[in-house]
């Protein structure tokens, strides 16, 4: 059984333009490689330290995530996939997103 994410090369394609193109320095490494990591790490909920090697270092997985967030770089992509499709023809909403207040149980008693 293959436990390991990898993005298609459609999937990866569509990323391509937002990735930042602005580095100095060292070339990245293998940006297909890291996002795909980075998006194993967050779907299994696991830890960055327990990420499989053949992503690549984990440390490098963890500082591309953070300093990609520090830069809005993954607020980006995330909306720009979401709009591209359209409005979602059902939208789920469970209890961990709604907090209701603890007298919104029910109506006024006695009546």
């Amino acid at each position: 059984m293959n436990d390991t994410f990898w993005l298609s090369d459609q999937q990866f394609r569509r990323l391509q333009p937002f990735l930042p193109t602005d580095t100095r320095g060292v070339a990245r490494v293998d940006d297909r490689r890291v996002i795909s990591g980075i998006v194993h790490v967050l779907k299994t909920g696991g830890r960055w330290v327990d990420a499989p090697a053949i992503y690549g270092p984990k440390k490098t997985l963890y500082n591309r995530y953070v300093r990609w967030a520090a830069k809005g770089i993954w607020a980006d992509i995330f909306h720009a996939l979401a709009s591209a499709g359209g409005p979602p023809e059902d939208v789920l909403i469970d209890s961990s997103a709604v907090k209701a207040h603890r007298c919104a149980s029910g109506g006024k008693k006695g009546k």
